[in-house]
């Protein structure tokens, strides 16, 4: 199913291609691993900023249906999936409230010129009780904090990343967010996969363990709706 709620602006979905329409593996993994130790399974997935549907390989044994919401349909894009094309800087879509049990945005928010109102739109999606999850780059990483220092910008902000990414959030700002929106048990977690500085290598996963948040490229908050 293909919905075209508002017309997308040619410059949102240059934004939108800009990224491919995919995430790594790490950033999959690590919604995967908060959802299964969150929800008990069943219900529907709705996936905002969905791009080439790479998350759904990693939920489809924990949901019975897949709702992706983007600027732009991948050909890569599940056929079984149902797909909504919307404007997400306008925010607004057409699905109904309160449908979803999990609404996830995967390196999305970060590309949007109002994480606030993409935020209530998340929570207008999920059910009383249901689960949201939003990830981004992570900018108290080390390698950020040093590219912050020597180049004056966060590291996904450089200018090679304009104007694809334009919202640098902090964790602090995301839990402000989410408790403007009223989400109840909160909790940020790391990719652990970070790449060290100006190197193509990650450093070791028992390392990026025990020091997750300096070690991550990648973070997430998590929160819960309030029931009524």
């Amino acid at each position: 199913m293909n919905v075209l709620a508002y017309p997308i602006r040619d410059e949102v979905e240059a934004r939108a291609r800009q990224s491919l329409g995919a995430s790594e593996a790490a950033i999959y993994s690590m919604v995967a691993k908060a959802l299964r130790e969150r929800h008990s399974g069943g219900g529907v997935l709705v996936d905002v900023g969905c791009g080439t549907g790479r998350l759904w390989p990693y939920l489809r044994d924990r949901f019975a249906r897949y709702v992706g919401v983007d600027a732009v349909r991948y050909e890569e894009f599940p056929a079984e999936a149902e797909f909504h094309r919307v404007d997400l800087d306008g925010c607004h879509s057409s699905l109904p409230d309160a449908c979803a049990d999990v609404v996830a945005s995967v390196e999305t928010i970060e590309h949007l010129e109002n994480p606030r109102a993409v935020m209530r739109e998340l929570t207008r999606l999920a059910k009383p009780g249901g689960w949201i999850i939003v990830t981004t780059p992570n900018q108290l990483s080390l390698l950020s904090l040093l590219s912050l220092i020597v180049k004056r910008r966060f590291n996904a902000f450089q200018d090679v990343h304009y104007p694809a990414h334009i919202t640098a959030l902090l964790e602090v700002d995301l839990h402000r967010i989410a408790a403007e929106c009223g989400l109840r048990d909160v909790c940020v977690e790391y990719s652990l996969q970070g790449r060290l500085v100006w190197t193509p290598w990650h450093y070791p996963k028992f390392l990026a363990r025990l020091f997750p948040r300096a070690l991550s490229d990648n973070l997430l908050l998590i929160g819960r709706k309030p029931n009524g």
